[in-house]
């Protein structure tokens, strides 16, 4: 039941159409929790540390900033979504490879905006990588791992490389009610 300071709104998430009642200032990463999809943490709360990092229409977005009122007709992917085949994406397979996270918080943000780097510019220097990444922070100081893991996920994928991709267990797909 709606009351006046809610709405409901349908989009798509991971793929499947879904609707959710939501308070006109609940935010993208409340919503999400709401969906048992805990990737996108909030950690700063001001949109700066990128750990609550999702993409709506394919662009990168903070969450923690991005009003859910505002999702209705759009297209949400969180880094749940990026293994949707059961196996693990080229820039997930490299994070393992290179050990490019310590604790892990801030680990699906620097995925996503990997996968978005990689989508405009498959073969980006270092520099480019660290100015894609620059607005993701990673507290334990993983920064020299995560660029590799990003430089071999590239080469991954231009050469078509097998990584050694371990099939994932599948999750239950997330449907709108009726």
């Amino acid at each position: 039941m709606t009351t006046a300071s809610s709405r409901v709104v349908r989009f798509v998430l991971n793929g499947h159409p879904v609707k959710a009642e939501v308070e006109t200032h609940h935010t993208l990463v409340q919503i999400l929790q709401q969906f048992g999809l805990f990737g996108a943490r909030e950690s700063c709360g001001e949109g700066v540390c990128g750990c609550c990092t999702v993409l709506i229409n394919g662009t990168p977005v903070a969450g923690c900033l991005s009003l859910a009122i505002l999702l209705d007709g759009k297209t949400v992917t969180t880094v749940e979504h990026l293994d949707a085949d059961g196996r693990l994406t080229a820039v997930q397979q490299a994070f393992i490879d290179m050990g490019a996270f310590q604790c892990g918080f801030c680990t699906p943000g620097f995925v996503l905006m990997a996968h978005d780097l990689l989508r405009q510019n498959p073969d980006p220097s270092d520099e480019e990588i660290r100015e894609s990444l620059s607005g993701n922070l990673c507290r334990c100081g993983a920064y020299p791992e995560i660029t590799r893991a990003v430089k071999l996920a590239a080469r991954r994928q231009q050469q078509r490389e097998p990584d050694g991709c371990a099939p994932v267990p599948s999750a239950s797909p997330v449907h709108a009610d009726s």
